[in-house]
């Protein structure tokens, strides 16, 4: 789309037909609607209109150039963006996407980093590892997995979107991955294998499989779950066939019922009453980890936390998953319910057994009129991470 972003100047005219220099007015045209908008800030917002409807057929040329065959969907113009040396393509709208398209956040690369991490530290143990990521949407977290360990993790991608399959793969051709579905399914809307230039630096597995049914058919040694919002309908699924000693990372974004903006979504979610406290995030962190707790014991497994971490727009935690019935009753040891003071927030964890314990070590229960006190949970008692945990 061609627009002519410079002021025109309208030159009034004086008696006689003389042209008179006057005010200069400037305004722009928009070439797909013929429209006349006078100013700028108007011009933009009218452009992103056009380009979320896909009206448009503009290249973009972002921190790569690189050319692309086939155009992308809707007529959308490709972005394409460079991360921890990986290139991923992005749509324009990938910050605020339709239903059928693809989304980015670009906040949440310390996750990215973060689940990178636990990954590198599991793969020094096991060589190679089968690794999940279940919800690929552009597959910037396992192409950055297959692209920095290589031969060390065998890495499978997996999506319900058409769209987000297709452009997984381009996403893989784009930094010299082969795409390789294996024996586990239909790879794509088209199910054919990607070719890719020369020798390829990886190989990646591209499932377009709900998550779900993904986890439930094959073991794997590391999993990551990153949906849109909560994570607690595919924890199930999760430890039903990870492998003894692997890993389960879960980042949650449903930051309204983690920090008790919505407590009847909390309660609905994670079986938790919470209320909003000065240590909100640790409490966001251990309910996600009682949560992940819950789910381990039903399999009759129990977790070790590696790592827990609470941020604005996220909560990432990361276990360990021990097999066993005797793990799993000890892990299940370690949910309680939580003394909170309202008053001074002072807190403390309620001992085990059936006799309840009402004793705060604040005395406002007995200066102030009323009570309190609330119990808050339950919630995950032991530590939040583990630095010297070794992976053997």
């Amino acid at each position: 789309m061609c627009i002519c972003h410079l002021p025109c100047r309208n030159l009034k005219t004086g008696p006689g037909g003389d042209q008179a220099s006057g005010r200069h007015v400037a305004h722009y045209h928009c070439v797909v609607c013929s429209v006349t908008i006078a100013r700028k800030t108007d011009m933009v917002s009218h452009l992103k209109r056009h380009v979320n409807k896909g009206e448009t057929e503009a290249s973009y040329s972002g921190s790569t150039d690189v050319p692309f065959d086939e155009p992308a969907p809707s007529g959308q113009a490709y972005e394409i963006m460079k991360e921890l040396g990986t290139n991923v393509q992005l749509l324009p709208n990938h910050t605020t996407p339709q239903k059928s398209d693809t989304y980015f956040n670009r906040k949440m690369k310390p996750n990215r980093q973060l689940v990178f991490c636990s990954l590198a530290v599991l793969a020094e143990e096991r060589n190679p590892i089968e690794c999940l990521d279940a919800f690929g949407a552009t597959g910037i977290m396992g192409l950055q997995w297959a692209k920095h360990l290589r031969t060390a993790v065998k890495v499978t991608i997996t999506d319900i979107s058409d769209t987000c399959v297709k452009m997984i793969k381009e996403n893989c051709e784009l930094n010299n991955i082969r795409v390789d579905g294996g024996s586990r399914g239909p790879r794509g809307p088209d199910g054919a294998t990607s070719k890719v230039e020369g020798s390829p630096v990886a190989t990646v597995e591209v499932v377009k499989m709900d998550a779900n049914v993904t986890m439930h058919l094959w073991p794997f040694d590391y999993i990551h779950l990153d949906p849109f919002g909560t994570a607690v309908n595919y924890l199930d699924a999760a430890f039903r066939n990870v492998r003894n000693l692997g890993i389960v990372s879960v980042t949650s974004t449903d930051t309204s019922s983690l920090y008790a903006k919505s407590p009847n979504v909390t309660l609905r979610h994670y079986g938790c009453h919470i209320v909003r406290t000065e240590y909100y995030r640790e409490l966001a962190a251990r309910m996600v980890v009682a949560t992940v707790a819950r789910a381990a014991a039903r399999c009759n497994k129990g977790i070790e936390v590696l790592l827990a971490v609470a941020l604005e727009h996220f909560v990432l935690v990361v276990v360990r998953v021990l097999r066993g019935p005797t793990q799993a009753d000890e892990s299940a040891k370690k949910l309680r319910k939580l003394l909170h003071c309202q008053w001074c927030e002072e807190r403390v964890f309620l001992r085990p057994g059936n006799m309840v314990d009402d004793t705060l070590p604040c005395s406002c229960h007995g200066s102030l009129p009323g009570r309190t006190a609330v119990q808050l949970g339950p919630l995950w008692c032991g530590p939040l991470f583990n630095t010297a945990s070794s992976m053997q």
